[in-house]
This record gives C-alpha cells, sequence and structure tokens, in this order.
C-alpha cells in the first residue's frame, strides 16, 4: 500500500483537481493555473523556492495526463497544449511509469556515512575490519573514502556507538529485481527490460519522483464520446470491496453513476480462474509435476520470465480474473471501451497487453472521480450483486484468497501442501530461485504485494481494514 505522506497527499490532490477540470469541461483552459493556485507567492514551500515547487507539480501533471516527462522537447510547451494532445491520442504508452527529473534531485549515491556520534575511539574497529581501506581518522573523527568504499557494512556493524549509518535510495533499495538506478546526472532510470512492475519505486519515494503515467483524460473521453452501439464498461477488481467504508454494492452504484454503462465484478472472471486452476493442478500432479505456482498476479508472471526463467514450467496456464472477466464483457459488449479498475501498477501494465481490455483505472483515480463528482457513497443506492459470484472469488485479493479458492474446488483427501509468498521482495526472490531444485510444497500461492492485492501501490485504504473487509463481504 502507498504509505500516507505529504508526496501522495500532492497526488491525489492534483488527481481529484484534473477529474473536476474534466467534468466542468474547463481542462485545457484552467490546467495551467493548478501549480500557481498549489504554490502562490509568499506561500510555505517545499523546495528552494515556488518556481521549483511549480515546476515540479508542473512535470507531475504532465504524467497525469498519461506523458512522459522525458518526451519533453520544448520547456515552454504549456500543460494546456498538453491536455490537447492527450485529447487528441488514439493510443496509450505501453510504459506505465515515468521519472520527474525536477523532484529526483535529493538522493545521494553514498550508502555508508559517519555521523557525529563518532567519538573518535582507540579500538577503531570501523578502520581495521574495513576490507578495502575506505575509512580513516581526521582530527579525532571517521571518514569513509566512497570511491574506496564497497557498501559491505562492516564498519556500521562493528562501531560500538553506531555512529555509521546505512542511507539508502528508497526506490533502488526497494526494488526487488534492480531495475532502477541513478544515470550519470545523478536521476533515476528505470529499466523496464527488468521492471516487473511492483510498483514499490512508486509508493517508497519520498519526494514522489516516480509518477505513474494516468489515463484519465483517454477514459472521460471515452464517457463523452460513448453511444448506445459503443457503450463504456467498467470491469471492477475484487480488491474495491475493501477501499470504501460502504458496501460493495454502493460501491458499484457509484461507479455507474459517473457515466459507466455496466460494472461487472472481476470476481466473476475469478470464478472461472479457480475452477481451471483447481483442475490444472490435479492434472500437472497426476503427470508427476513437483509443484505448480499460481499466476493471478501479474508482476510475479514478470518476475518469472524476466529473472526466474527456471520456474516457467512450473507456472499455472491459467488466465489471470481480469483477463478471462475481460474476454467474458468483449462478447457481451463487443464495441464496448472495456476499462479495468485496480490496485496496482501491474494490472495497468496488464492491462495494456490484454487485447480485450481498453483502459485502466486505479483505485486512486477512482476516488478522486468520485471526490470531484461529490458522490456520497456511504448514502447512495446500491446496485444488486452478483448472486452466481463464489463467495471464494471475492476473497481473492487478500493473501492466501487464492489458495483458499482452489482447496474448496479440489476433491476431499487431494495431497495439497500450500506455500504462500506474501509480498515479492529480494529474500522471497532468493527462494523462489530454490524451488525447482527444492520444494516441500505442491501448491504455492505469489503475490507481489505483502497481505495480497489490498496492499497495491494504488490503494487508498488500510490494507489490513481492507482485508476485514473483504473478509466480511466473502463470507456473506
Amino acid at each position: 500500500m502507498a504509505v500516507e505522506n505529504d508526496a501522495m497527499l500532492i497526488r491525489r490532490e492534483l488527481l481529484t483537481r484534473i477529474s473536476r477540470l474534466l467534468m466542468q469541461g474547463q481542462l485545457r483552459r484552467k490546467v495551467d493555473r493548478i501549480p500557481l493556485e498549489l504554490r502562490p507567492k509568499g506561500a510555505p514551500t517545499s523546495r528552494c523556492c515556488v518556481y521549483k515547487d511549480r515546476a515540479m507539480i508542473k512535470y507531475k501533471i504532465m504524467a497525469l495526463l498519461g506523458f512522459s516527462i522525458q518526451d519533453e522537447q520544448d520547456e515552454l510547451i504549456p500543460l494546456s497544449e498538453y491536455a490537447e494532445h492527450a485529447f487528441e491520442r488514439d493510443r496509450i504508452s505501453p510504459r506505465p511509469l515515468t521519472v520527474v527529473d525536477e523532484v529526483c534531485s535529493a538522493c545521494v549515491k553514498v550508502s555508508y556515512v559517519v555521523t557525529n556520534m563518532c567519538r573518535g575511539c582507540l579500538a577503531r574497529p570501523c578502520t581495521i575490519n574495513c576490507p578495502k581501506n575506505a575509512v580513516e581518522f581526521r582530527d579525532g573523527q571517521a571518514h569513509i573514502d566512497h570511491q574506496k568504499c564497497v557498501n559491505c557494512g562492516l564498519c556500521k556493524k562493528n562501531c560500538p556507538f553506531h555512529a555509521i549509518v546505512y542511507v539508502p535510495i528508497p526506490c533502488e533499495e526497494s526494488c526487488p529485481v534492480g531495475a532502477i538506478s541513478k544515470d550519470e546526472e545523478g536521476h533515476e532510470r528505470i529499466d523496464f527490460d527488468k521492471c516487473i512492475y511492483c510498483g514499490r519505486c512508486v509508493s517508497s519515494c519520498p519526494f514522489g519522483a516516480v509518477m505513474e503515467k494516468s489515463q484519465l483524460i483517454d477514459i472521460f473521453k471515452a464517457l463523452q464520446e460513448k453511444t448506445e452501439r459503443k457503450k463504456v464498461v467498467a470491469m471492477v477488481a475484487p480488491a474495491i470491496a475493501g477501499q470504501f467504508r460502504a458496501p460493495l454494492g454502493n460501491i458499484l452504484g457509484a461507479i455507474r453513476q459517473l457515466g459507466f454503462d455496466d460494472v461487472i465484478e472481476v470476481a466473476k472472471g475469478a470464478d472461472t480462474t479457480t475452477r481451471n486452476e483447481a483442475a490444472e493442478f490435479l492434472h500437472k500432479m497426476e503427470e508427476g509435476q513437483k509443484f505448480m505456482t499460481t499466476s493471478c498476479c501479474p508482476s510475479y508472471t514478470a518476475l518469472v520470465n524476466k529473472h526466474i526463467p527456471e520456474l516457467r514450467p512450473y507456472v499455472s496456464d491459467t488466465r489471470t480474473p481480469m483477463g478471462y472477466t475481460a474476454e467474458l464483457a468483449r462478447k457481451m459488449y463487443p464495441e464496448a471501451v472495456l476499462v479495468f479498475i485496480g490496485p496496482c501498477l501491474a494490472k495497468r501494465h496488464e492491462t495494456y497487453m490484454d487485447a480485450n481490455a481498453d483502459l485502466m483505472l486505479s483505485f486512486e483515480e477512482l476516488d478522486a472521480m468520485f471526490v470531484a463528482a461529490g458522490i456520497d457513497i456511504v448514502n447512495m443506492t446500491g446496485v444488486k450483486l452478483d448472486d452466481e459470484i463464489d463467495s471464494t472469488s471475492r476473497g481473492y485479493p487478500v493473501s492466501s484468497g487464492v489458495m483458499t479458492a482452489v482447496r474448496s474446488r479440489l476433491p476431499e483427501g487431494t495431497d495439497l501442501r500450500p506455500l504462500v509468498i506474501n509480498g515479492i521482495d529480494k529474500q522471497a526472490i532468493r527462494e523462489m530461485k530454490g524451488f525447482p531444485k527444492a520444494c516441500a510444497a505442491n501448491m504455492i500461492e505469489v503475490m507481489a504485494c505483502e497481505g495480497g492485492c489490498v496492499g497495491g501501490c494504488n490503494t487508498i485504504a488500510n490494507s489490513k481494514v481492507a482485508a476485514r473487509q473483504i473478509g466480511v463481504i466473502a463470507k456473506k
């Protein structure tokens, strides 16, 4: 889940303002004034000056209009012109992330630093234990030569006064696959050949420099141009049930009120995923395969394809709930614009890759639209839920939810030895790399986010609270 902080609050404020201007039909005319309204002269600033703050806000808005910052050719092009281009485009970018250089400037490539807690002790274990002679004493204080330092951490480990601290680069530290690093100018760059779209860099950057490119304008354009033949249909991920303090029927009704012609629960597709994955598990066990992993998390399948190819034979061939739902929706509405509403960056990329889906709206963006439209979810009339959806399918977004659903479809007495990977980090990747050689479990659920989809980088509710709400709905 995205950590609640000022960087996140600014992003949500910008999303709300953009949504409100879109609904008023004023985006092209008023978008250029947003940086000035948020940072008027004389107001407190977060960077060196009001002009730096305004530049930061401008480039964040560019990302929310759907553009990469690196595509900028002329700094004098106003936001209104980018908004015009956004309304004219007929395709979206396959790369959903961009780094705002104006914001990404404060982190330095230094891992270990000596603080003023250094007592200049006689023992000097930091110097003695450094394998590269990178620690020296000057004027009674330890100093680290970062040209020699290899970041082994032995100086920090051996300092009796805890005077040496580890200073990480948050986005690099959080990325489990090393897909983000500084270029020669000191700005972070994303290697999309490595990226698994887990969104950890977005959540961890304390400056909000890593931005997800929004499709808000594309969705508003579709809603404006919809016809009886070309409808706009929302496909809503099960994790939505934990995002608002309101019944699920009310949330779906609120989405309809935004102008969507129909709202389909992705839990309906999860029913198909459960049936197929249970049947596939039984078939693979009969064939003698050692184990099978789930395939519902696009970050996990991207991880396997890009970084752990030895796991490919063990990944389920079953499609994700979103994939099955999009296939169903396309049959129901052949000419419609299908918009997936989901919790994370990985699902945005999956939506782009799926031939049946068109656009993606994050939970953050959906919340901004509700606020901009003045929709009161709690007190509105809800829609009737689909009674044919299995209760376990609405429990998919919680860690072990997929496992619980598949277990419910297996014959009694089936030899099921489950293992749940609750979040993909460097340690989990090391563990998974060893599975083909030795694995006690025969079915493994893997979720990129701790807690499951309720912990996605685009969620707006506390993951534990969301999990409890989903548990109540699943039981009903």
